[in-house]
């Protein structure tokens, strides 16, 4: 801790300066060990996540496909492109077309219907 230092000489002083110099560097190289390993942990986990995310972005993508054709059988809506290019999804949900953007879901309310047209739709039936 340095103290008590006052009967030492030169050679002394030099021996233990030497000695906890090397134990400083085995200190420092241990450091460097532990923060090396968590920060390939770090990165491992890192890839995990972005590949779970490129998966899960795919997933969502595929259900928009999905959505958008059964909106498209459902309603009969003809402008399918331009349905996609928007990034519109029926029912409220809607999807950035970037792949790094974060997606935002966001759940609505299905449209009411009239009763007019409800009534004539199970007549139809």
């Amino acid at each position: 801790m340095g103290e008590e230092l006052y009967g030492l000489n030169v050679k002394d002083l030099q021996r233990l300066e030497n000695q906890l110099e090397m134990s400083l560097r085995g200190v420092r190289m241990k450091k460097e060990q532990i923060l090396t390993a968590e920060i390939q942990e770090l990165t491992r986990k890192g890839n995990l996540i972005h590949q779970e995310n490129v998966e899960l972005y795919k997933k969502v993508k595929y259900i928009e496909q999905e959505n958008t054709e059964f909106y498209r059988k459902a309603y009969g809506t003809k402008d399918h492109i331009a349905a996609n290019t928007t990034g519109f999804v029926p029912f409220g949900f809607t999807i950035s077309t970037q792949l790094q953007a974060p997606i935002q879901l966001q759940l609505s309310p299905p449209a009411v219907q009239d009763m007019g047209t409800q009534t004539r739709a199970n007549k139809s039936r």
